[in-house]
């Protein structure tokens, strides 16, 4: 009588599960840095996982620095939610390759051409990336030119979005290729302000950077008061 032979048993395959998980990680910090502050449910929610799965990540890259927690107040009584936000080390993780060599590029910059050298360059490289946007006509189509701005700076990695306001439409862009290189060279952020304002056509206020730690930068946009259009052509 002949024993049909037993077949090995098969292993899991690590590397698929170790993909899937990276995976999910990189989900989970691209829901902290477009929706800082957010419960481990919310993120669960948004990204139909479970609570469960998402906490033990959650708790895995809180042990690598990558994200921290804060207590977002209750809207009613009870506990404070335990909410998580992206860490600068996190942030770090998105994309943002080189920052040393770029900072030290831009200093180079600063000293043969001052500061100005350093706002033009920062003037032209922005933009280029908004180079496809047309400029807001008049007061009711600021709110078009604000979406499309989003849309381009997306599309460069700066992840944002438009929100509705009670004076306006605030511009967030919950991350920058370049937020390190910003926090030390303020020229950046003036030359990025000041093409929004000729895109937009009008005044905008600056509420928060990531440069000085805030969790996304925030632009404050009227719907009204646009500059007559022979001011847009210049800063």
């Amino acid at each position: 009588m002949s024993v049909a032979p037993i077949a090995p048993e098969s292993k899991p395959d690590s590397s698929s599960s170790g993909d899937a998980g990276a995976g999910t990680r990189e989900k989970i910090l691209g829901h902290l840095l477009r929706h800082p502050d957010s419960t481990a449910a919310e993120v669960a929610q948004t990204l139909s996982l479970t609570p469960t799965a998402v906490r033990r990540h959650l708790e895995n890259l809180a042990e690598e620095s990558l994200v921290e927690t804060i207590r977002r107040p209750a809207g009613g009584r009870g506990r404070p939610a335990r909410a998580w936000r992206i860490t600068a080390r996190g942030r770090g993780l998105r994309g943002d390759s080189n920052g040393q060599l770029a900072l030290g590029a831009i200093e180079a910059l600063r000293e043969a051409g001052g500061s100005e050298a350093v706002y033009t360059f920062a003037s032209r490289r922005f933009e280029a990336l908004v180079a496809e946007v047309e400029p807001a006509s008049g007061p009711d189509d600021v709110e078009r030119a604000a979406r499309d701005l989003a849309t381009a700076l997306s599309e460069a990695g700066y992840e944002a979005t438009v929100d509705e306001s009670i004076a306006g439409v605030q511009l967030c862009q919950h991350h920058c290729p370049v937020w390190d290189v910003a926090s030390h060279c303020p020229e950046l952020c003036a030359a990025e302000q000041d093409v929004l304002e000729v895109k937009l056509g009008t005044h905008i206020q600056r509420l928060a950077t990531l440069a000085v730690g805030n969790c996304a930068c925030t632009t404050n946009i009227p719907v009204a008061d646009v500059r007559p259009e022979e001011d847009r052509d210049g800063r």
